[in-house]
């Protein structure tokens, strides 16, 4: 194979680990704006990511078990239907959304929103999320020990945030005060109501980041690519007739030295 063909062959390798490793690595479901004030009512958006190659996301659940939350309100979410699950108190264990359509398809993500409040004063909350795929499939997001494969969300109250990626906000605008909804501090409503999004929250920078490395990593091949292609060759021509000059002189030479008669 030519140099240059190979250099870009595994140059090209090297590209596809560098885009892929990134995309794993983010796919986990996760909290964007994971800290909040005690008694106030954020809006908490879920960045729930399809890892499927194959299937769509149809459904996923927010466990609310872990916090006795006295409001909460899901956002409308075009393409989807929402449901709050209460217990025989009145209070809100869990919210599903389910897909009227087709879903979150592979390598694409959704935005679920919830308000809620106000928040207990307590040093974290875990909101467990199950994802379910349209092959039957279901990933719990639930595991809160270091390193795990399947780390639940947690909105940290007065405890300091432990998980540093990207995705590990400061306190949500619409946290402390104003939940972005029309909600206060002081209010308490109950109702299983649902709120128009007056706007999007901040876009997937994974995806940002994402096409900035392999921008650079683009660049980096095609400057190696052009410099092993410009690579001078020997002069294989020039040596081979250095090669048959020299052998003439040689025969020359026998001949003359040869006995006199």
């Amino acid at each position: 194979m030519p140099r240059p063909a190979a250099a870009a062959l595994a140059l090209g390798a090297a590209l596809a680990l560098v885009l892929t490793a990134p995309l794993a690595a983010n796919a986990h479901v996760t909290l964007d704006g994971n800290t909040a004030e005690p008694g106030s009512y954020p809006l908490l958006t879920f960045k729930v990511p399809t890892e499927s190659e194959s299937a769509s996301t149809t459904a996923i659940t927010v466990t609310l078990t872990d916090a006795p939350f006295a409001s909460v309100r899901t956002v409308a979410q075009p393409g989807w239907s929402s449901e709050i699950g209460r217990d025989g108190s009145g209070a809100a264990t869990s919210v599903t959304f389910t897909a009227t359509g087709d879903g979150i398809g592979p390598d694409e993500l959704g935005l679920f929103q919830l308000s809620v409040g106000p928040v207990p004063d307590t040093g974290s909350i875990v909101l467990p999320v199950s994802q379910s795929y349209s092959d039957g499939s279901v990933v719990d997001w639930a595991d809160t020990a270091d390193g795990a494969d399947h780390p639940a969300p947690v909105l940290y109250v007065n405890d300091a945030p432990v998980d540093h990626h990207h995705d590990a906000g400061t306190t949500d605008e619409a946290g402390a005060g104003d939940s972005g909804d029309g909600m206060t501090d002081g209010d308490t409503d109950h109702g299983d109501a649902t709120v128009t999004a007056s706007g999007s929250s901040s876009g997937p920078d994974a995806l940002a980041r994402v096409f900035g490395i392999g921008g650079l990593v683009l660049g980096a091949a095609a400057l190696v690519v052009a410099i092993v292609g410009r690579r001078p060759r020997p002069a294989a021509s020039g040596a081979a007739s250095g090669g048959s000059a020299s052998g003439g002189s040689g025969t020359g030479g026998s001949g003359s030295s040869g006995p006199a008669a």
